[in-house]
């Protein structure tokens, strides 16, 4: 993962379309199989706001961190809310990768309302929705297809721009998986 995180996963989200210099948010971050490339991607002068609920995940974090002399990352402990502690339009890219089948669809709905919110007027929802019914389903995905996700995102006012795969990370391993972007409605 070290590796990925350090080169390949810095290509893979540059091809999404992180740029140096911008604002990133990871929600559900976990250990930063994420955080770590889009950290690297956006530079010294970006930032990235690394947020989960898990502080064992973030405290592993954290040392990664230190370990890559990392200086542009925001660790944010969450409570599990759905408002999360950022200003309305300060979000360039939010990343929200295999996170939402733990979410109910209330509680999905809510976080597009923040995600909708947190980004420029030309930001960036990358979504990796993980554990549809093509793709292993389970918990709040069991019954929902990836044009299921895609439509709900869509009904949140976003649209729908692209489909980029690729070898990405899943838990602590690395897999063949595709992520949808989204930009805002104008």
């Amino acid at each position: 993962m070290e590796r990925w995180e350090a080169k390949e996963g810095v290509r893979f989200l540059r091809k999404i379309g992180i740029k140096a210099d911008q604002a990133v948010l990871d929600f559900g971050c976990r250990v930063g199989h994420y955080t770590i490339p889009a950290a690297h991607a956006v530079g010294a002068n970006g930032i990235v706001y690394a947020i989960d609920t898990q502080q064992h995940a973030l405290k592993e974090l954290r040392q990664k961190t230190k370990a890559h002399s990392l200086t542009n990352i925001k660790i944010i402990k969450t409570s599990g809310r759905m408002k999360l502690p950022l200003e309305d339009g300060e979000v360039d890219v939010i990343l929200l990768y295999d996170v939402l089948h733990y979410l109910r669809e209330d509680k999905r709905k809510k976080l597009y309302h923040e995600a909708f919110h947190l980004l420029k007027q030309d930001g960036l929802l990358s979504v990796y929705p993980k554990h549809t019914l093509e793709d292993g389903p389970i918990q709040e995905f069991r019954g929902l297809s990836l044009s299921d996700v895609k439509r709900e995102i869509e009904d949140s006012n976003f649209v729908f721009e692209h489909k980029c795969c690729g070898l990405i990370s899943h838990d602590d391993g690395l897999n063949q998986g595709c992520v949808l972007n989204f930009s805002k409605c104008k």
